[in-house]
């Protein structure tokens, strides 16, 4: 059990340099389904969706911020929690539903890279790349941490900030997009309906819940503490570096998400261009900005995001089956040859993603309907957060305030209005 202590006084230097698994995750977020279906939105709804993006800041940060809490409290992942807080049967159901959402997310992840990469180079087959995309990720999990993946290709994700720029070259009526930022605006149509559960089920994705709290527990193994009983607990510090951290990725990732959307709507929208059904449609958005280096541009957040997410989603898949069937070794602070099984799920999600591709589906559909898949699944999930995260048995004093449960509500009731309107129209 960890020792309390005072909360001492902390400058934004040592902020930044506490920065990890909440950061990680907001950057996974923002992967090429995510890309995909707010560029859908904004080419297809203009700015009728931009106020889910200031909605969905808090309700991301409270609901990751549970799941960090869950994996430092107890010592052990989302699943394994869940596992002991409902009966067998339905935790198989959800663990296995929601490995069925992070496969087709992954597969739909690499559609979307090898489709962009081939816009860039076309002389290369999208199978090529898919083959190639497949193969780097699989060798570099085998042989090297998640971290090193992440900081070697979080650059790549450098250039979602184009958005951010091409928003402003093209001069909009900033006071029209603030009125939709703040406005809340709904069309009961299946098609809207559907892109906001798109929208939010890439934003509030179930594979984060899973991914956040495994993340805080390999951060404590790699502080040495290897058993559960040395990470049980937490302190007020380690608390408020999560929060922190949790907040600042999420801030992060809906930001992005903002810019897509009004990029896309003032760029597509606007001109008539409402069918993405290519990457070389979703690229068209940056050209005010970029010009011929619309398609480069876009193919690098793409890729980037991709090399950072697909990871996350075959890794949150192999700790929920670690977890739910009680592998004695698991996770990426093991090697290989000491977790074998873990690695065996990682590496059978990679290949399920990569087969996917050779079956010719198009891409950008792909993706926004994984996004709709993980806006279903999401639902039952965040209830399952909540009743993990206020169970005063399992937490102690660090369970959920009123406030923060007050949101993580919200998110349930929109996400599942959401999702029950979607079939119903």
């Amino acid at each position: 059990m960890k020792s309390e202590g005072a909360l001492p006084h902390r400058t934004l230097l040592y902020r930044l340099r506490t920065l990890g698994p909440g950061l990680i995750t907001g950057a996974s977020d923002d992967d090429p389904s995510g890309i995909s279906t707010y560029s859908v939105a904004g080419a297809t709804t203009g700015l009728s969706m931009l106020w889910l993006a200031l909605l969905s800041t808090p309700m991301m940060a409270v609901i990751q911020g549970m799941c960090a809490r869950i994996g430092m409290v107890t010592g052990e992942g989302l699943s394994a929690n869940i596992r002991k807080s409902i009966p067998m049967p339905l935790a198989y159901i959800m663990a296995g539903a929601v490995i069925i959402a992070n496969t087709f997310n992954a597969g739909a992840d690499f559609a979307g890279m090898s489709a962009s990469a081939n816009l860039v180079v076309p002389q290369i087959p999208v199978l090529v790349w898919v083959t190639f995309f497949g193969a780097l990720l699989l060798v570099t999990i085998l042989f090297c941490s998640y971290r090193v993946i992440a900081s070697t290709f979080k650059w790549l994700t450098i250039s979602l900030f184009a958005y951010v720029a091409t928003a402003f070259w093209i001069k909009p009526d900033w006071g029209s997009v603030l009125r939709a930022l703040v406005t809340p605006h709904i069309q009961f149509s299946r098609d809207w309906v559907t892109t906001m559960v798109g929208v939010l089920g890439t934003t509030i994705t179930p594979y984060l819940f899973f991914w956040q709290s495994s993340l805080e527990v390999e951060e404590e193994k790699s502080m040495g503490r290897t058993t559960l009983a040395q990470r049980r607990g937490a302190t007020p510090v380690e608390i408020a570096d999560a929060h922190f951290d949790v907040n600042t990725g999420m801030i992060f990732s809906n930001a992005i998400m903002a810019f897509i959307i009004i990029t896309t709507a003032l760029t597509l929208y606007v001109h008539h261009k409402t069918h993405i059904a290519t990457a070389q449609d979703a690229a068209e958005a940056l050209r005010p900005l970029a010009g011929h280096f619309a398609s480069l541009l876009f193919t690098l957040g793409i890729v980037g995001t991709g090399l950072l997410a697909i990871p996350a989603l075959v890794g949150s898949s192999a700790y929920v089956v670690a977890e739910m069937f009680k592998f004695r070794r698991g996770g990426m602070n093991e090697p290989p040859s000491h977790a074998k099984r873990f690695y065996a799920v990682f590496a059978a999600g990679l290949l399920i993603g990569v087969a996917m591709c050779f079956a010719r589906v198009d891409p950008i559909q792909a993706l926004y309907y994984a996004a709709v898949l993980n806006g279903i699944v999401s639902v039952p999930l965040i209830f399952l957060v909540i009743r993990i995260a206020t169970n005063a048995k399992v937490m102690g004093k660090w369970r959920s305030s009123l406030l923060a449960k007050a949101w993580a509500w919200f998110a349930f009731i929109l996400m599942g209005a959401a999702a029950v309107a979607m079939f119903a129209i």
